[in-house]
């Protein structure tokens, strides 16, 4: 089962421990997931959040 993020923050900490990223964009949302070793990690959050969460990550981004 994959776990839920609720705030940015935690998605960034996670992040450090991702091997990729993957990238479902709803209508009006945005679903990022974040892969790690162990769990599988989603947030969901506004299109422009996501933008700004994306641009200057160094893991590998899969647009699903």
């Amino acid at each position: 089962m994959p776990r839920e993020i609720q705030s940015e923050e935690e998605f960034l900490e996670i992040v450090e421990r991702a091997s990729e990223v993957r990238v479902k964009r709803l209508r009006d949302s945005v679903k990022l997931k974040l892969r790690t070793p162990s769990y599988l990690y989603t947030y969901v959050c506004d299109p422009r959040t996501a933008e700004r969460l994306l641009t200057g990550m160094k893991l590998p981004v899969v647009d699903v």
